[in-house]
Parts: structure tokens; C-alpha cells; sequence
């Protein structure tokens, strides 16, 4: 009935959309999608293209970044898939994801993701470690990180130095950007004290 796969899919997709009366949130998970699996590239994928071309404006399309679990993501690339998606991407966020391999946890502060990103984005998921206690630093750092980006969206000059910004570190208070560094102590601070609440509540 197709001529492609993503002619199919994208047509289920407008279908079932419609159908729900297009509701304001309405997500789509490409077969290519992130870099990786795209070919040759995302901007030359006939496939994305073909998404891009056919799925209706108000369905939200998923991205994982360069990889299926990416430890950067930076402003070029998502200004390349917003191009050929033509539309801006939902991040599915897979850096503390672990149910690949359950005998890694994932503790470290959110980072490699560059200033002024989330004026890139339609959105963003983190798909976090199994193990629920687990998330505390990770959902932490990551409410600081947009903290930060609302700051950035009141000031866009701050906004457009992030191909210069460490996608690690950075000044942080100094000049009001992320700091993974201080979120992660901000993040350690809280969890200790709901750790100590937690062991005073009775029966703990």
C-alpha cells in the first residue's frame, strides 16, 4: 500500500493523531532515531525526510542525539535534525539509563548538553537508572541545568555561547551558566538531609 516504511508510518501516525482529536502532547519515535542510525547522516536520511515531509505540524518527534545513549548534545546538531524533522525535537534523554546493563548505576551530576539548548528543544525526557533511589542526584542536577537554561532564555546573548562553552564544567555562579560541578554538590546536600529525615521517621 506504501511506497516506504516511513510513508506507513507516518500516515498511522496522522491517523491515530486525528483520531484523538490532536491532543497537545502526541509523541513519535522514529526507526532512525539518533545519529547513529541514520544513513548517511540525519540531514541526508530519506527517511527523515519523508517524516519530516508527512507527519502532520503538532506531533512531537523523539531524538536521542548522536547515540542511542549520548553523552554530548550540542546546538548543531539539533539545528540539524530541526531542519530536516521541521519541527524542533523531543529529546529522549538515555544518559543514566542502566536497563541495558543492570550492573552499572548511574550517580554523576547531568552534563554534556550545551548552554542554551532547551530553545532548541519541543521537549525533554530522562529515561533514568531502574533502581528508584538511584535518581536523586540525577533529577537533582537536572532541575538545576533548567534553572539554568530559563536564565539563559532571559538573556539569548548568554544564550549563544555555547559552541564556546565546555559542555562540561563551567563558571557556574561566577557568571550564572550550569555547573555540573555545583549541582552535583547542591544535589549531595539535599540527599543527605532526606536521608537523615528519612532515618528519623518511625520505623525506618
Amino acid at each position: 500500500v506504501f511506497p516506504s516504511l516511513a510513508q506507513a508510518q507516518a500516515s498511522v501516525a496522522n491517523e491515530v493523531y486525528q483520531e484523538l482529536g490532536q491532543p497537545s502532547v502526541f509523541l513519535f519515535c522514529p526507526t532512525e532515531y539518533c545519529s547513529s542510525l541514520c544513513s548517511p547522516s540525519p540531514s541526508q536520511s530519506c527517511y527523515l525526510k519523508t517524516i519530516g515531509q508527512e507527519l502532520l505540524p503538532g506531533i512531537g518527534v523523539i531524538w536521542t542525539g548522536p547515540k542511542v545513549v549520548s553523552q554530548e548534545l550540542s546546538g548543531v546538531l539539533l539545528e540539524e535534525v530541526e531542519a530536516v524533522l521541521r519541527r524542533r525535537p523531543v529529546i529522549w534523554d538515555n544518559l543514566y539509563a542502566n536497563d541495558y546493563d543492570c550492573r552499572r548505576v548511574f550517580l554523576g551530576p547531568y552534563m554534556g548538553r550545551a548552554p542554551g539548548l532547551m530553545s532548541r528543544l519541543h521537549g525533554l525526557l530522562l529515561n533514568p537508572n531502574c533502581e528508584l533511589q538511584a535518581n536523586f542526584i540525577p533529577i537533582h542536577t537536572l532541575g538545576t541545568w533548567f534553572q539554568s537554561e530559563l536564565g539563559s532564555c532571559a538573556h539569548p546573548d548568554r544564550a549563544g555561547m555555547e559552541e564556546v562553552a565546555a559542555l562540561g564544567d563551567s563558571q557556574g555562579a561566577q557568571d550564572g551558566s550550569y555547573s555540573p560541578q555545583e549541582a552535583l554538590e547542591l544535589a549531595l546536600h539535599d540527599w543527605v538531609a532526606e536521608i537523615n529525615q528519612q532515618a528519623l521517621e518511625p520505623g525506618r
